[in-house]
């Protein structure tokens, strides 16, 4: 996530000198740029890999610094989050076998790193967003150490000032409410890097926009978060949301958010990009000023743009220009960032074997994108497949709307071999990462479809948990065996799994799905919910969600037995409910709450974060997990 040398102290004086460094350091990326020394004649890729560390019960297991440590491998670093890593891949010249060479690489890298965590009984998964992981994941003990990372959640979180309320809909909805930028842990990527000829950087810039829909549409991996089916790729929606400083009353004029997709085409040069970038957002890192890029540049040499480059890592276009220096010549390169982990290695580098073949030969097809397609159709373009993958309609360079699927095989797929081919990448490896992306969507199932549907098909009685920990032991199989995912089965609940791992705590275990009443609601509508629902108890809700009360079926009972069943058709349900509730949080272990209930002589216990509802346990649930324990022991004692 960028340069981890920061200052954590800066003041007002070290901030004027970083900024002046800043536009120093672009005025000088401006002269480089006019004056041609940027490398020519030759085009590179690059990529980086991101992952999950997941422990024996699929969960997310905070070990990335100890493992780094222990690899000694300079090609893996940090995330934000510690069950994050990421590996930056060797560049390669874009030519013959840089694909094949590219994946295996990522295989190597991933095989290392599960070599690593296997001594913790742990795994490695790629995809977008983890489906096990818990609201109780995304907390500070788990934020990455180093003062990059503590930084940025420090300046964002005060410029923001409220807390982030974070609202997506898809299949289902979600309203979370977080100070901080915690919920970035949730997010890993594979990103591609492209390094076109620097004459034609502002039209291959454009470009890069135009196709990031239909590459996106094949690729996305991210429909669920925290148990909720959202956007085929929510990454890009949560992503916005984790790290926004804005204000609401910055929000409220329109101020741009610093994940963008952008607003407008490249018209002359992508230093207008630049431009923008410090024109509207603050820096918001500073580092120790170790070099005068201006002097530098007229002596000679290469400047490394320190300073300008920091601040440009802190805003995170889904296409982002980047400097760099490789073997003492500058480059400029595009880092299409948009990109989830997963499903497999192969599938990754057919994501882009097919970005890049459409980089190739679109500009010398159709030449600047600026005169075939509106920006705005581009962005919406974007998002509409963000929202709903290779099932979305989108508007082409003719003005028509194309289902996604028939524009990628009949218009796109023979473009991008073509540009394969004018690359001059080897035959073999053309028909491998492009035949794979192909036959992925003919069969319209990428990575989110496939969790989707082995979601609808699983047993609904199932515990949110065992459904998603069964999505991510099914994806480590496949991955560990590098088969597309358009050919994996669906994830099923096996019978006979580490059941125990499911249950550990009460956030695993708990019904989510729940009824309510209000103070003031009648009391036949309890009683109502309970025949209805099959429930003995209904939890009491006040206006702002807070948990005030709970009603049981024994209240009711009571309450008939009394004299003041004469007067029921006038009573409310805070005239019977109970006011002095025991509760637990989600992460309390599932032990302490079965005894609390058993010393108590209670029947359910109310789950509650922050003094509001999120889940209930009860005598029910134990009985279910009883019965399956006892089926299971008694069945091995068989002969």
């Amino acid at each position: 996530m960028g340069e981890h040398t920061v200052h954590t102290d800066a003041d007002e004086a070290h901030l004027r000198e970083f900024t002046k460094a800043v536009l120093c350091d672009l005025h000088v990326l401006e002269e480089m740029m006019a004056a041609g020394k940027f490398e020519t004649g030759i085009s590179r890729i690059g990529a980086e890999q991101e992952m999950f560390l997941v422990d024996s019960a699929m969960h997310p297991i905070p070990y990335s610094t100890q493992l780094i440590s222990e690899a000694g491998d300079e090609r893996l670093t940090t995330e934000i989050g510690q069950f994050n890593l990421e590996a930056n891949l060797t560049p390669l010249e874009f030519k013959g076998d840089c694909l094949s060479r590219l994946e295996a690489e990522i295989s190597e890298i991933v095989s290392e790193v599960r070599s690593h965590i296997a001594g913790r009984r742990g795994d490695v998964v790629l995809c977008g967003i983890l489906p096990t992981i818990q609201e109780s994941d995304l907390v500070e003990k788990n934020l990455t150490p180093g003062p990059r990372y503590a930084q940025l959640n420090k300046v964002l979180t005060a410029l923001h000032g409220e807390e982030r309320v974070v609202h997506i809909k898809g299949l289902d909805e979600i309203r979370l409410h977080h100070q901080d930028t915690f919920l970035e842990f949730c997010n890993t990527s594979f990103q591609i890097h492209l390094q076109p000829n620097i004459e034609d950087f502002a039209n291959s810039y454009n470009w890069a926009q135009a196709i990031s829909a239909p590459v996106l549409a094949a690729a996305v991996n991210s429909p669920v978060l925290l148990g909720h089916r959202l956007w085929h790729e929510t990454r890009l929606a949560l992503f916005q949301h984790a790290v926004d400083e804005r204000s609401p009353v910055h929000q409220g004029r329109s101020r741009p958010a610093r994940v963008t997709f952008g607003r407008k085409w490249v018209d002359g040069s992508i230093a207008e990009i630049f431009h923008e970038d410090v024109a509207r957002f603050r820096i918001i890192l500073t580092r120790e000023i170790e070099e005068n890029s201006l002097d530098t540049y007229r002596r000679g040499g290469t400047p490394e743009l320190k300073a300008w480059r920091m601040h440009n890592g802190t805003v995170w276009r889904w296409n982002r220009p980047c400097y760099g220096i490789l073997d003492g010549r500058p480059s400029l390169r595009i880092e299409a960032r948009y990109l989830p982990a997963g499903p497999t290695v192969l599938d990754e580098v057919a994501n882009a074997a097919f970005f890049l073949g459409l980089m190739t030969a679109l500009p010398t097809e159709f030449g600047e994108v600026r005169e075939r397609m509106r920006f705005d159709e581009a962005k919406t373009n974007f998002f509409t497949v963000a929202r709903y993958g290779l099932r979305s309609q989108i508007t082409w360079l003719d003005g028509r709307s194309y289902s996604v699927p028939q524009l990628i095989v009949d218009e796109l797929l023979p473009l991008a071999r073509r540009g394969l081919e004018v690359a001059k990448i080897d035959d073999a490896d053309i028909d491998r990462y492009l035949g794979t992306l192909e036959a992925r969507v003919r069969h319209e199932t990428n990575g989110a479809r496939w969790t989707l549907d082995s979601l609808s098909n699983m047993d609904p009685a199932a515990k949110p948990n065992v459904r998603m920990r069964t999505l991510v032991a099914a994806m480590i199989r496949n991955q560990e065996q590098n088969i597309p995912v358009h050919e994996w089965p669906l994830a099923t609940i096996e019978k006979r799994s580490d059941w125990i791992d499911n249950f550990r705590t009460a956030e695993q275990f708990m019904s989510r799905d729940l009824f309510t009443v209000r103070p003031s609601d009648v009391i036949d509508l309890a009683a109502s919910l309970m025949e209805w629902r099959h429930v003995r108890h209904v939890p009491v809700e006040d206006d702002h969600g807070h948990l005030v009360g709970l009603v049981s079926h024994r209240d009711l009972i009571a309450m008939l037995a009394s004299n003041r069943a004469r007067s029921a058709d006038e009573m409310v349900v805070a005239d019977v409910m109970k006011r002095d509730l025991l509760t637990i949080s989600p992460e309390t272990p599932t032990l302490d709450a079965l005894y609390l209930m058993r010393e108590r002589g209670i029947g359910c216990l109310p789950v509650c974060k922050n003094g509001k509802l999120v889940g209930m346990i009860t005598a029910h649930d134990f009985l279910t997990v009883s019965t399956r324990l006892l089926e299971e022991r008694l069945t091995d004692d068989q002969p």
